[in-house]
């Protein structure tokens, strides 16, 4: 069983969602005393990304609409287009077989969502590519993860990016807490600690000379 707060060593990266990119991205840089670094479009999906490096393989996304797409005819994801403020939405965790995380799913009761490609051009031109399966249920609420994995000719977008803080903790409840995690593990051989409780996720991020938890309850109106 993991320790409570403990921090699985396969998180690829925390999500933190918004109404509005510009303002998460104003708050993040008062809150981490520094900017987050451009990220990208996801072109079709209306939504844009700033990234956070933590180490090598794992970040933060900071994501919310991208007003120079259209509207893109679906609702945007993490709930995007449903918030008044900001939020922990979700994690990732990284997999090296994503058919296979998405039988399991299935087979422990749970929708893994449809398996997708998706891929996007930073400023600097490089393209990066991954697929992914995100469990739509909301009543899971962001406790359940969503799964990446990343093309094996494309790099990680955290590989080049300067670390800014460490994942200290983190926590989640859930009401169907033992079942999550019982399918988590089967399918990644990773242990979550996840108490029995209202839905909730929280991480606490350690920076030089502060900390910051993050709150999938929102944090600004």
């Amino acid at each position: 069983m993991a320790a409570p707060g403990s921090v699985p060593s396969s998180i690829d990266h925390l999500v933190l969602a918004g109404p509005d990119l510009s303002a998460l991205s104003a708050w993040w840089a008062g809150e981490a005393g520094e900017p987050a670094t451009p990220g990208g479009a996801h072109t079709g999906r209306g939504t844009r990304n700033e990234l956070v490096g933590i180490d090598a393989t794992t970040y933060i996304e900071l994501i919310g609409p991208d007003p120079e797409q259209p509207d893109p005819g679906q609702p945007r994801g993490f709930d995007i287009d449903e918030r008044n403020g900001i939020a922990f939405a979700r994690f990732a965790m990284a997999v090296d077989d994503l058919d296979a995380v998405a039988a399991t799913l299935t087979e422990h009761g749970f929708d893994p969502g449809r398996v997708f490609d998706m891929e996007r051009t930073r400023p600097d031109g490089v393209r990066l590519a991954w697929r992914l399966c995100v469990p739509p249920a909301p009543e899971l609420a962001g406790v359940m993860p969503f799964f990446i994995q990343w093309a094996d000719d494309a790099p990680h977008p955290a590989a080049d990016l300067a670390p800014v803080c460490a994942i200290e903790s983190l926590s989640m409840s859930h009401p169907d807490g033992a079942a999550i995690a019982a399918a988590v593990a089967a399918a990644t051989a990773t242990t979550l600690d996840i108490a029995t409780g209202d839905p909730r996720l929280r991480a606490t991020l350690r920076f030089a000379d502060d900390v910051l938890t993050i709150d999938s309850q929102e944090m600004t109106p």
